[in-house]
């Protein structure tokens, strides 16, 4: 029982901050009215690891995909 109590705020506590990446990154492809593989490679990104491609180092330095490579 104590661990339960100690288990569920954590788990509430990573269910809002996945949420909210998930979050951040859907505003940005609605933002740019581009699919995520624009600026993602294929494959299980992780936070440590976002698996940009050109254009996705481009946009995390300049907040924009205008003259991102291609």
């Amino acid at each position: 029982m104590k661990a339960l109590r100690l288990l569920l705020p954590f788990a509430a506590l990573l269910a809002v901050f996945v949420g909210t990446t998930v979050f951040a990154s859907q505003e940005m492809a609605k933002k740019e009215k581009k699919p995520c593989l624009t600026c993602h490679e294929k494959g299980k990104a992780t936070k440590e690891n976002p698996l940009l491609n050109a254009a996705g180092k481009y946009y995390k330095e300049k907040k924009t995909l205008e003259g991102a490579p291609k």
